[in-house]
């Protein structure tokens, strides 16, 4: 009998699924661990179940308590699901960094140019402007030197680049991660950007495919095209697309260029220092080019220098030889006022062979000579007086009879200012204008010695005056013209009608609007100084017109002719007896009239002078057989000069430029008139108008072979406005037939 039992106790029979589950007891051993979970039994019911336990089953084996046990496998448990957890993870990660950088790599490649179109561009059409000696005015265009192959570069020179901007150019594959991370630390250190990390292979990439934009996606494009250019061409070749076509500063891309800009030779000459220098100016070519800041660009060579030795390159004595050595105190090529010229051919390029699309060289009318002569009148003139007459700015056009520019000063200083007042600028000519009006008398049947009264005059009000306020009553036509005389002009101007004048002044070549009103006659409708100009030219060629020009040929730099200037047929549009008297008349302003300061000895010469109101404008348009030169002087905002006129400041910069330009030229006259004109018709001027208020000597022959006529005599007493030309003049005016 079991212990725990009772005796005598009734034991009833059990049948069916309770007698087979009759037996069935859970040990502690099936049962889950954990203090919490056991069921609380009384202590006579543990006691009788460990009675009966101990008598039915084998003794068992001592274990630890449960709670304890299970503390031990949960820490295990957990040992083991952290370091799971992290190479998991860690897989994760990777995957997923590896999909982010692939991702990276499909979205910068998809704003990368079509992969047919990645090929090393053309470089950019350069235009060089030659003057009529073929030697080099200026060049427009982003790249101005000549490709120059490696091999045929001194070997220090693509040295110089390496040792600075990529020690380890031949070993990387277009990127250099050791290079960026030197780069990093040294920023990290700087606490700034003071080293980068790009290859000659990565700027190569940015200068041709990309633009300068600091973004992060453009330095993974930079990356990529790098990597592009290294499995397509050779480091040699990488190196010479390099040295073709990075920049130098001032203008310059590519090292023939900067070479030539900076110490005016080639590339293949340079020495070591010159070589440093152009290693040095990558970093900041702007700051650092040699014709703005040499001690900046000196500083900078000598740290190229010093890379190059230690590269082993070059010597350490060579690098101290070499120290404080380029030459580089040479004048730009294409400096100065000359870029007017440049300027005002690229305006013109396009009308005479269309869209540019590879490198040309234009050649023009230019005498380099000439170019600087009239650059430095101008500029002299201004220094000397801009103050005392409050000018400044002044303009020069110098051209040949036949409308060939020679000359072109557009202002004092192209750096400050590149408003070309030769060619864009119009202002009032004033009496600059004054020999269309007489030409047109001229072609009405009056003569240079038909005489006019000079004396005060009113238009509806408007009261024109001299310049000195004086009168000097009957005056020819010669007389008038030299001296300038307002009332005159004004008369005649009425007399031949204000339209007539505007269109003698367009068919000799003035193109702007001009007003056909009474104060056409002084000049007041505005013109551009080169068509004023040109619209002379004919007084000394005979009559001709002109078309003012400077290009004579294109050429691409291989040498395919685009463009030619051919033979104009140019027509008379001045007869040539009124040439010839034209020309006697405008020589006497030389002589006796308001351009008395200028002269060219040994040379006929002839012009007209001109002053706007107030002051605002100096002219003097004077010409020979040989050259016809304008200068104007005055203020870009057009206020008044201190009473700066064209017989001033004008005649002496143009006698300045033109006796330099006559020298050596052999003589030659101006148009005259055969015979001349006779005393006929001075007799029939001399009927036309009342007699002089005094008694004036005989007219003297004159070299023209007509008449020079007397002095004229003041007149400060009006005529009565019935009688004599101021009679039929204001019936035309006011009721007349005209």
């Amino acid at each position: 009998m079991a212990w725990g039992k009772k005796k005598g106790a009734r034991k009833e029979p059990l049948f069916g699924l309770p007698a087979a589950l009759a037996d069935l007891r859970l040990t502690p051993a099936d049962r889950i661990p954990g203090g919490d979970d056991k069921p609380k039994k009384s202590s006579k019911t543990s006691a009788k179940r460990k009675s009966d336990d101990a008598g039915n089953e084998p003794p068992r084996e001592r274990k630890a308590p449960a709670g304890r046990s299970g503390a031990k496998r949960r820490t295990k448990s957990r040992g083991g699901f952290g370091l799971g957890r992290l190479v998991y993870w860690g897989a994760v990660l990777s995957l997923w960094g590896v999909i982010a950088v692939i991702g990276v790599v499909i979205y910068v490649g998809a704003h990368l140019p079509p992969i047919q179109s990645l090929e090393i561009p053309k470089r950019p059409p350069t235009i060089q402007i030659v003057g009529m000696d073929g030697s080099i005015l200026a060049q427009r265009g982003e790249m101005a030197g000549a490709n120059v192959a490696l091999k045929d570069l001194p070997p220090y020179l693509p040295k110089a680049f390496i040792a600075i901007e990529d020690r380890r150019f031949y070993s990387h594959f277009g990127i250099d991660p050791v290079g960026i991370l030197r780069a990093l630390v040294t920023n990290v250190l700087h606490r700034g950007v003071s080293q980068g990390g790009s290859t000659l292979t990565q700027q190569l990439a940015k200068n041709l495919f990309l633009t300068q934009e600091r973004t992060m996606r453009r330095k993974l494009q930079e990356v990529e095209l790098a990597i592009w250019l290294e499995r397509k061409h050779s480091k040699n070749e990488i190196l010479e697309l390099y040295l073709n076509r990075v920049y130098f500063g001032s203008g310059a891309y590519g090292v023939e260029a900067a070479a030539q800009k900076y110490f005016g030779k080639s590339a293949k000459n340079v020495t070591i220092a010159e070589a440093a220098m152009l290693a040095g100016l990558v970093k900041s070519p702007s700051r650092l080019a040699p014709n703005r800041n040499p001690e900046g660009a000196e500083a900078r060579a000598q740290i190229v220098l010093a890379a190059m030795a230690d590269a082993q390159f070059i010597t350490d004595a060579q690098a101290k030889a070499s120290i404080g050595h380029p030459s580089y105190n040479v004048k730009p090529v294409g400096a100065g006022t000359v870029n007017y010229v440049a300027d005002w051919i690229g305006e013109v390029l396009d009308d005479l062979v269309g869209q540019i699309d590879e490198s040309i060289k234009v050649e023009t009318t230019i005498d380099p000579k000439l170019q600087s002569v009239a650059e430095a009148a101008i500029i002299d003139e201004l220094a000397a007086k801009s103050v005392k007459f409050n000018v400044s700015q002044g303009a020069l056009v110098a051209m040949t009879p036949d409308g060939a520019v020679r000359a072109m000063v557009g202002g004092r200083n192209y750096s400050d200012s590149q408003y070309n007042r030769a060619v864009t600028a119009k202002r009032q000519p004033g009496s600059s204008f004054k020999p269309f009006v007489y030409l047109t008398a001229l072609e009405q049947g009056l003569t240079p010695d038909t005489v006019r009264q000079d004396a005060p005059i009113e238009v509806k009000g408007w009261k024109p005056e001299n310049y000195t306020h004086e009168y000097f009553g009957a005056v020819t036509l010669t007389q008038a013209l030299a001296m300038s005389l307002n009332t005159v002009a004004i008369r005649l101007g009425l007399e031949v009608g204000p339209k007539n004048v505007v269109r003698t002044a367009h068919r000799l070549g003035i193109s702007s609007k001009l007003e056909p009103n009474a104060s056409i006659a002084l000049g007041t409708s505005e013109v551009s100084m080169v068509e004023l100009v040109g619209a002379y030219a004919p007084f000394a060629n005979g009559g001709l017109a002109v078309a003012p020009h400077v290009v004579t040929r294109i050429r691409t730099l291989s040498g395919k002719l685009l463009y030619m200037r051919q033979p104009e047929e140019r027509n008379q549009v001045i007869d040539t007896r009124h040439v010839g008297m034209m020309n006697a008349m405008m020589r006497e302003t030389l002589i006796s009239g308001t351009a008395k300061k200028a002269e060219i000895p040994g040379w006929p010469a002839a012009g007209k002078t001109g002053t706007s109101q107030d002051y605002r404008d100096a002219w003097f348009i004077g010409y020979t057989a040989n050259l016809v030169t304008g200068v104007w002087l005055g203020n870009d905002d057009n206020s008044p000069t201190k009473k700066a006129t064209g017989g001033g400041l004008p005649v002496e910069v143009w006698s300045r430029f033109m006796k330099a330009a006559h020298e050596g030229v052999p003589v030659a006259a101006l148009p005259s008139v055969p015979g001349g004109w006779g005393l006929s018709n001075l007799a029939h001027a001399a009927s036309q108008v009342s007699p002089p208020t005094s008694a004036a000597p005989g007219p003297a022959p004159s070299s023209n072979g007509g008449y020079r006529p007397p002095p004229p005599t003041r007149a400060n007493v009006r005529p009565e406005p019935a009688a004599g030309l101021d009679g039929w003049l204001m019936d035309r005016l006011f009721g007349g037939n005209r």
